[in-house]
C-alpha cells in the first residue's frame, strides 16, 4: 500500500463520524469476516460504523460477534441505502465491482459522494475510490485488511479478540481451510499473530464447518450422489442442483457453501464446476487445480471471473442450458487427456 494513499485515509478520518462497510451478494465467510474485523476496529475508536450485506449470510456465521447488528438490505432496503447515503467513509470489501452488491446496492455504491476505500483481492477492479488497496496476490480480503488496519495504518496497535476471530474465519473459509490460495509465508504469519493473540482456531473451526443442519447434509447427499458428471478425458467434473432440489431440502443461504470443492477431491479432476438454479438465473461456481484458470474460463464463457483457481458466474437461462453450455465449451476449449489412469483401476 502506498504511503500517500495510507495519509489520505488518515486524513480522512479526522473528519468522518460515520462509516459504512458493504460486502457483496451472496457473502461468504471472507466478506463477514472483512467487514466485521472493521466495524470492531472502528467502533473501538469511537467511530458510528454500519455494516449492509446485500443479502442473508450463511447461519453458520451467526455466532460471529457483531453479526447481529449488520443490515440485510434484502430485508430492510431503506436502512442500508441510508447507511451508506449517510456516512462520511464507505468500505468496499471483497468485491471488484459495484454490481457484485446487486441491483439494489449498485447505484448506493457507485453514487456515494463520500470518501470511498476498497479493499479487495479480486482481479480487475472496476470501481471508482478514492484508495484502492486490492491486489490478487493474496489469500483473502481478510487478510488484506489485516494489513491495512495492522501494517499500514497502526502498526503498534494490539488487535482485540472480535477483531482476530473475524480476520481468522476470513482466512480459513477464502481457502477451504488452508487448502488452496495459501502458498504465501504471509498468510501463515498473520494466522500465527492471530492465534498468539488468544483466539481458539479449534473451536472456530468447530464452529464454522461442525455447524450444519441435517437438511444441508442431505443436499450434499443428493449433489454427490445423483447430480455429478465427471468428464474424465478432459479433467472435469460438475454438479447441480435445481431449484425444486434446493426447496425439498428446505434451503438456506449458505448451505451449498463449499459444494464446488468436492469435484476436485476426484483423483482425474483438475476443474470443477457446480450450478444451482435460482429463480430466474443459475448461479455456477468454478474451483481448479493447477495452471487451469477458471477466472479465464468464466470471463470468457460465462461473463464472470473471479481468482485463478476459484470463480464464479451466473446464467441468465435453465439450468439444463447452462450445463450443455458448460459441457460443449470444455469439449470445445479444453485439450483431451491422454492415457487417463485412475486410482480405482
Amino acid at each position: 500500500m502506498k504511503k500517500q494513499d495510507i495519509l489520505k485515509v488518515q486524513t480522512a478520518l479526522r473528519d468522518t463520524k460515520k462509516i459504512a462497510i458493504v460486502f457483496h451478494f451472496n457473502p461468504d465467510g471472507d466478506a463477514v469476516g472483512s467487514a466485521l474485523a472493521l466495524y470492531h476496529y472502528f467502533k473501538e475508536d469511537g467511530f458510528e460504523v454500519s455494516v449492509i450485506s446485500p443479502n442473508p449470510f450463511p447461519d453458520f456465521l451467526h455466532w460471529m460477534q457483531g453479526s447481529d447488528e449488520i443490515i440485510i438490505a434484502q430485508k430492510n432496503l431503506t436502512k442500508a441505502r441510508k447507511a451508506i447515503k449517510s456516512a462520511d467513509m464507505l468500505f468496499v470489501v471483497d468485491m471488484n465491482a459495484p454490481h457484485r452488491a446487486g441491483q439494489d446496492l449498485q447505484g448506493s455504491i457507485s453514487k456515494f459522494g463520500g470518501f470511498k476505500v476498497l479493499i479487495d483481492h479480486h482481479v480487475q477492479p472496476d470501481i471508482q475510490c478514492d484508495v484502492m488497496y486490492s491486489t490478487h496476490l493474496t489469500s483473502s480480503a481478510s487478510e488484506l485488511v489485516y494489513h491495512f488496519l495492522y501494517r499500514y495504518l497502526t502498526p503498534k496497535r494490539k488487535f482485540t479478540r472480535p477483531i482476530a476471530e473475524a480476520l481468522y474465519v476470513g482466512i480459513i473459509t477464502d481457502t477451504g481451510s488452508l487448502t488452496y490460495a495459501c502458498d504465501r509465508p504471509s498468510t501463515y504469519d498473520v494466522l500465527r499473530k492471530l492465534i498468539a493473540s488468544g483466539i481458539n482456531g479449534e473451536a472456530i473451526h468447530r464452529k464454522v464447518y461442525d455447524n450444519y443442519t441435517e437438511s444441508r447434509i442431505k443436499l450434499l447427499g443428493l449433489a454427490l450422489s445423483q447430480r455429478l458428471t465427471v468428464m474424465p478425458e478432459y479433467g472435469a467434473s460438475y454438479m447441480y442442483l435445481t431449484k425444486q432440489d434446493l426447496l425439498d431440502h428446505n434451503f438456506q443461504i449458505g448451505d451449498t457453501e463449499g459444494f464446488v470443492n468436492y469435484g476436485l477431491s476426484i483423483n482425474v479432476v483438475k476443474f470443477t464446476a457446480f450450478f444451482t438454479e435460482r429463480d430466474n438465473r443459475v448461479r455456477v461456481s468454478f474451483r481448479s487445480q493447477g495452471d487451469f484458470d477458471v477466472n479465464l474460463f468464466a470471463r470468457k464463457h460465462f461473463n464472470g471471473g473471479g481468482h485463478h483457481n476459484a470463480a464464479g458466474a451466473f446464467y441468465n437461462g435453465d439450468i439444463l442450458d447452462a450445463i450443455k453450455h458448460f459441457e460443449n465449451v470444455v469439449k470445445k476449449e479444453v485439450k483431451p487427456i491422454r492415457n487417463i489412469k485412475s486410482k480405482n483401476k
